[in-house]
């Protein structure tokens, strides 16, 4: 499966899956509630870089992809 991102202005939440996206409402959910969960987690620890540690966990999440292909 491809991942899609929302379009702005064209997401929907009647039916299964969003018309914009394609996605399916759980998905979605699910994705909100991870960076809902990160948010808070770099908020708890206060810091002052956060952009810092967004980008640490991007490049975590790229390199565990890579070591799983």
């Amino acid at each position: 499966m491809k991942f899609n991102p929302c379009i702005l202005g064209q997401c929907t939440d009647s039916g299964s899956h969003c018309d914009g996206c394609g996605r399916s409402h759980v998905e979605i959910a699910d994705t909100k509630q991870l960076i809902s969960n990160l948010l808070e987690f770099s908020n708890r620890q206060g810091y002052e870089n956060a952009e810092d540690f967004a980008d640490f966990v991007n490049t975590k999440l790229l390199k565990k992809l890579k070591e799983q292909a």
